[in-house]
């Protein structure tokens, strides 16, 4: 080879390098898969079960900001853990001008609810989900009001629910004897000349859905097309041109750069899913809108006092409950979480508190604090109030 032939290829050698060099770093390191789960909540992990179903051949990643899945509102210390099938929760059937108790919405809710446990029935038969106890346990549901007004309505609407076979199994009484022997600690102390009213479900369940949520990722992570990112935060959406979504994130903890094209892309990251998708441009994030929910947990380790209360009350307007409620008033629940029971409404002068007393396993409770000792107050069980208006 001559020297005007060697030059000729080292300078295409050397074009060729520098054209190398100079493409953008993420055009190499891009992937690409046919769904992007934002969030590893019970949203992202049940839509990735069902696609597994599906799609079996489909590739997926989830990308979850913190260091485990499940750990912020699916958490069993960060929500309810009802699950909602309009047995007590009294904003599903709301009341018309004319007095009329309109349930068709506690309908829907309730037949939501069993499609629920079908999926769950069917994850456990093919091993996806391991003993059910472990998530979903039968929790009596109540609703438990006071007052002329609430006592009319609550017969009204006991009356109502009669009408569908979903709501059979559930009792009603205004005298106190009865009730206490739902809910003893609730009556405890009470005024015997109170007019109460209380509906009463024996079919009601507690869900533990930061469990479900662990056990369908445990079952995704076994698969070869599914990718778990953890610590790591969504900084950018954007719509490629041949339709699909390109995805870039950070992991916090070394600060690397991924870039992922998508298919689809699901967007179930809590109370950070609207500013992504403002992010991705979609017109329809234009409808959306949030407000900050808080609240605390009172927490006594009293197991004795813990299972005097066995089921969920919800009451009415003052009770902090669900959608359609009005903060301010403490509402009690039984939960099951690692176990963990709460229990009773107490605090009626304590706006924006929960009084739960949960019996908990001592040693997850204790690490729980340490690691974030401004979320989780605990009462010793001499110091919970036994009357309404009790310094805690």
């Amino acid at each position: 080879m001559d020297g005007r032939m060697f030059k000729k290829v080292n300078t295409a050698l050397l074009g060729m390098a520098i054209s190398m060099g100079i493409m953008p770093v993420h055009a190499a390191e891009t992937k690409k898969v046919d769904v992007l789960l934002v969030g590893g909540g019970i949203m992202s992990a049940t839509l990735a079960v069902w696609l597994n179903e599906l799609e079996p051949s489909w590739s997926m990643e989830m990308v979850e900001r913190l260091d485990g899945v499940a750990e912020e509102s699916s958490n069993g210390w960060n929500n309810a853990g009802t699950g909602h099938s309009a047995l007590a929760e009294l904003n599903y059937t709301p009341e018309d001008k004319n007095g009329n108790v309109d349930i068709s919405k506690a309908i829907e809710i309730n037949e939501a609810f069993q499609i629920s446990r079908q999926f769950w029935s069917w994850q456990v038969k093919t091993g996806v989900l391991k003993n059910p106890r472990s998530f979903i346990n039968s929790t009596p549901h109540m609703s438990f009001v006071w007052g002329d007004n609430n006592i009319q309505f609550l017969r009204k609407r006991y009356a109502a629910l009669q009408a569908s076979p979903l709501f059979s199994g559930m009792q009603y009484s205004e005298d106190h004897e009865q009730i206490k022997k739902w809910v003893p600690l609730m009556m405890e102390g009470r005024d015997p000349a109170q007019k109460l009213a209380v509906t009463w479900s024996p079919i009601g369940t507690d869900v533990n859905f930061g469990e479900i949520t662990r056990q369908f990722v445990a079952n995704l992570k076994a698969k070869q097309n599914f990718n778990l990112q953890l610590s790591s935060e969504v900084e950018d959406i954007n719509h490629n041109d041949d339709g699909t979504w390109r995805v870039k994130y950070k992991n916090l903890k070394d600060g690397t750069v991924t870039e992922t094209d998508t298919k689809f892309l699901f967007i179930g990251a809590g109370g950070a899913a609207l500013h992504l998708l403002q992010e991705s441009g979609i017109p329809e994030a234009k409808e959306y809108g949030g407000f900050p929910v808080g609240g605390s947990w009172l927490v006594t380790e009293n197991q004795d006092l813990a299972m005097q209360h066995m089921g969920k009350a919800y009451g009415i307007d003052r009770c902090a409950a669900h959608v359609g409620s009005s903060p301010g008033h403490p509402c009690p629940g039984r939960q099951a979480r690692d176990p963990v029971w709460p229990v009773r409404d107490l605090l009626d002068q304590v706006p924006e508190k929960r009084l739960v007393l949960r019996s908990v396993d001592q040693h997850h409770h204790a690490q729980r604090v340490a690691d974030d000792p401004r979320r989780y107050r605990t009462v010793p069980a001499d110091r919970i109030p036994r009357r309404p208006g009790d310094d805690v």
